[in-house]
């Protein structure tokens, strides 16, 4: 059995961006994520220690986004699903990267993507940065 654990509205101020002001100066993104993974032991015994600790994984979200600098929120969202995948017991993650006000003209909404990456394609390889 799979369960999903969901961290939805992680706002993170960072430097990613095609166009150099937005490395320069960063921007804030909205990130959400699931993870899939068994909660079966932390149903029982109610204990931390059978859980998926969410603070650990909002942690790793934070710190990997502004730690890092993409051109693009495709690569952002791969490097995410990587590091969860990697760092947490988890089976599949699906993260989503939205940028708030993307320089676009006249466009006041979101530019988002979304990523579902499971274990098969971290073992493939294809999770790593080139």
């Amino acid at each position: 059995m799979m369960d999903k654990v969901s961290l939805h509205g992680i706002d993170v101020y960072a430097h990613h961006g095609v166009h150099p002001a937005e490395r320069e100066l960063g921007q804030r993104f909205v990130i959400d994520v699931d993870l899939w993974t068994d909660c079966a032991g932390a149903a029982t015994s109610d204990s931390l220690n059978q859980a998926l600790d969410y603070t650990a994984v909002h942690a790793c979200i934070n710190e990997t986004t502004a730690g890092t600098s993409f051109q693009l929120i495709e690569a952002l969202a791969g490097h995410l699903c990587r590091a969860l995948l990697e760092g947490f017991a988890v089976d599949k993650v699906q993260v989503t990267v939205q940028k708030p006000n993307p320089p676009i003209p006249n466009f006041l909404g979101r530019a988002a993507v979304t990523f579902i990456r499971d274990r098969a394609w971290l073992e493939a390889g294809k999770g790593e940065r080139s």
